[in-house]
Parts: structure tokens; sequence; C-alpha cells
């Protein structure tokens, strides 16, 4: 009889462990899906920062008093290749909206020049940049999921007592911010 006094609190005590250690473990394993959907994002945004100077080069010869939409394209790039180093999340948001709309001026002043336009290297920019923006897309989508199921589980009860002791913070969502950049980007040549 004195056995099952003691066994009884052991097997509640066995029990409350081994769901802090899954709980636990199931917060690292979200923190790290999260982590490694924002490398996917990493992968898709230094891809277009390669293609970029490759536009712009392409676009040069051909726009020789359009240097100031050149210098734009070309600032907006390394302000976000600086803060994707940096690791800033909300910052390299920000800056990512400044590049497409320093894209979206790039291809605009690019419709008044037929001869770019028919330019067979930047027929290819221009596809490798759509597929390139499309896996951005993607990769972005991927990231805000995995941040949703990070940040559910950190907030749910009583998952949310292992994450405090754990000290889990919540992930910010890859979002756009302002309303010019909700537009469809129009690449045409």
């Amino acid at each position: 009889m004195l056995h099952l006094i003691w066994i009884i609190p052991l097997a509640i005590f066995l029990i409350c462990i081994l769901w802090a250690v899954a709980t636990y473990n199931g917060l690292v394993a979200r923190r790290n899906e999260t982590k490694n959907a924002w490398s996917q994002i990493d992968v898709q945004l230094k891809r277009r920062y390669e293609l970029i100077p490759n536009l712009v080069e392409t676009v040069k010869g051909y726009m020789k008093h359009e240097r100031e939409t050149l210098e734009s394209v070309i600032r907006a790039r390394q302000t976000c290749v600086d803060l994707k180093n940096a690791g800033n999340i909300g910052e390299l948001m920000k800056a990512e909206g400044a590049l497409t709309q320093s894209l979206r001026g790039l291809f605009a002043v690019a419709e008044g020049y037929p001869d770019l336009k028919a330019n067979e290297n930047m027929l290819k920019l221009q596809e490798e940049l759509t597929s390139t923006e499309n896996r951005v897309g993607f990769s972005r989508q991927a990231y805000n999921d995995a941040v949703m199921r990070l940040n559910n589980a950190i907030e749910q009860f009583p998952a949310s007592i292992i994450a405090g002791i754990g000290n889990f913070k919540q992930a910010e969502f890859f979002e756009v911010e302002s309303a010019e950049e909700r537009k469809v980007v129009k690449v045409s040549f």
C-alpha cells in the first residue's frame, strides 16, 4: 500500500516532465523551421541581388540619359544587401519595398527604348528576374507560415509556460507595408 502512495505522484511528475520536454522540443523545432524559412528567403534575395547588377549593365548602354534611375536601383540594392547582412528583418522588409519601387522605375523608363526591349540579354534577364521574384514570393509565404506556427506555439497555453521559461520570442512576419508595394510588378519590355 505504501508503494502505491508514492507511485502515483511519481508517475504524475514523470508525465509532467515528459510533457515539458516534448513541448520544449516542439518549440525548438518550430524556431528552427522559421530560421530555415528565412534562409530560403535569403537564398532568393541573394539571387535577386546578383541579377540586378547584370540588369543595370545591360540597360546602361542604352539609357545614357537615365543615370539617376540606374543609381537609384544600385543604391536600393546595396541598402538591401547591407541590411540582409546585418540581420535586421524589419528594416530589410522596408528596403525590399524600396528596391521593388526602383526596379519598377527602371522598367518604366526602359519602355522608351525599343532597342533595349528587343535585346536578347535584356529578355533573358527579364525572364530570370520574373522567376526570381516568384521564388522570393513563395519563400516569403513559407517563412510567414513558419512564423505563424512558431508564434501560435509560443502563445498557446500551456506551451506558453515552457516558451516563457525557455525564453522563446515571437518572430516577425515579412509584410508589405505600403499600398504602393502591394501593386503587381509589371515587368515588360
